[in-house]
């Protein structure tokens, strides 16, 4: 894609949300070349006019554009995070610092302190409560061992996935299943 212009955009976790914010696109007629999780990206930037309209658009159905260094920097650490954790099928090869790095091409302890002023948790818990959602998720379509899960997860044992799972919901595994465990959406962790 060369030479393209990246609008960012708060709040898309999902293939849905790419695709509700492409119908925005083409319901403003604001020609794209793709839409990624927390990016468009454009030939050419609309004029400040078409930038406010679409920006009223999106909040309309849930996102936010972004304006600032900051606020984009942390879009990107949370859909970097949430594509490794809740879209790819690949194991991580490496720890979560030094992906982030790879990815985003920023010192991780810049990103973390960054992160942690304007979020108010780390970058880790943030890993956790991701990993905990997905967790939850799994754990209700029921095709796979909790063992499993903890090995998908990133997680050494069952044990120490049940450990972490009754930390952050105050249930076991097995209780949030029983219960029929309700799940945040993504942009809610």
């Amino acid at each position: 894609m060369e030479n393209l212009q990246q609008i960012r955009v708060k709040n898309m976790v999902c293939p849905r949300c790419i695709q509700a914010v492409k119908e925005e696109l083409e319901r403003q007629q604001i020609p794209y070349e793709s839409v990624d999780l927390g990016i468009i990206h454009l030939k050419k930037i609309p004029s400040p006019e078409k930038k406010e309209l679409l920006g009223k658009g999106l909040k309309e159905i849930g996102f936010e554009l972004l304006e600032s260094k900051n606020a984009t920097l942390i879009e990107s650490i949370k859909n970097t995070l949430i594509q490794q954790i809740h879209h790819s099928n690949q194991t991580l090869e490496t720890n979560y610092s030094d992906f982030l790095e790879a990815k985003l091409k920023q010192d991780y302890v810049q990103l973390s302190r960054l992160f942690s002023q304007v979020e108010g948790l780390t970058i880790e818990k943030y890993i956790t409560r991701l990993k905990i959602e997905k967790a939850k998720e799994l754990i209700l379509y029921n095709e796979q061992k909790l063992a499993e899960i903890a090995f998908q997860l990133g997680y050494s044992s069952a044990a120490y996935l049940s450990a972490i799972f009754k930390k952050e919901t105050g249930m076991k595994p097995s209780q949030f299943k029983q219960n029929s465990g309700k799940r945040k959406s993504l942009d809610e962790v």
